[in-house]
């Protein structure tokens, strides 16, 4: 049984559940949680990010597509003995209610086919032909879910077109600002953070 510790969490790790790394940290690191908020984690895999936002926030949900990612956070959950969180099935805003005061997504964003996402992690890694499709549709509905002044932070790879993650929640009328990067092989990690001014 493989475990892994971060930030003074415990996480039980399975196989077809996307593994933190160097993405899942820039995140942790450069989480915009404010005492009590209300959040909602998006594609939460491990419930890594969520559990962390629970030390701050008064109440977390923790949605992911894949059914295996949603019950090993729950157990990641127990055994963390946080009790303020809540992890559900649910394609995107699918399953989602309610408005949150910070929405946080580290999305798919490897480019592939359909025929490629044969096993349940890949749905963590593929985001569509473009690689950013999953993405996209979340940007197209992230607004409803949000109060005012909500803040939404995004992990995006330099390789599937920030200029246009940026550009299209300008449109909706946030204001967009990249919070922190850092430099692999061949593409950047991006930590994109928005805010949701108040008119909007």
């Amino acid at each position: 049984m493989a475990f892994f510790y971060y930030k003074g969490i415990k996480l039980k790790l399975h196989s077809q559940v996307y593994e933190p790394a160097e993405d899942t940290f820039l995140l942790a690191e450069n989480l915009k949680i404010r005492e009590g908020d209300i959040a909602l984690d998006m594609g939460t895999g491990t419930g890594i990010i969520a559990l962390l936002m629970a030390k701050k926030a008064k109440f977390v949900l923790g949605v992911d597509i894949n059914p295996i990612a949603v019950e090993l956070a729950k157990e990641n959950a127990k055994i963390n003995e946080i009790k303020n969180v809540e992890f559900r099935v649910s394609d995107l805003f699918e399953n989602v209610e309610g408005k949150f005061d910070i929405i946080t997504f580290n999305s798919p964003y490897l480019p592939g086919e359909a025929e490629e996402l044969k096993e349940p992690i890949d749905l963590a890694l593929i985001g569509g032909m473009r690689g950013k499709e999953v993405l996209d549709r979340f940007i197209s509905q992230v607004k409803d879910y949000l109060k005012p002044n909500g803040i939404v932070q995004i992990v995006q790879s330099s390789i599937t077109g920030v200029e246009d993650t940026i550009e299209k929640l300008t449109k909706l009328g946030f204001k967009v600002e990249i919070t922190a990067k850092e430099r692999y092989f061949f593409e950047e990690i991006l930590v994109i953070t928005a805010k949701l001014n108040e008119s909007s």
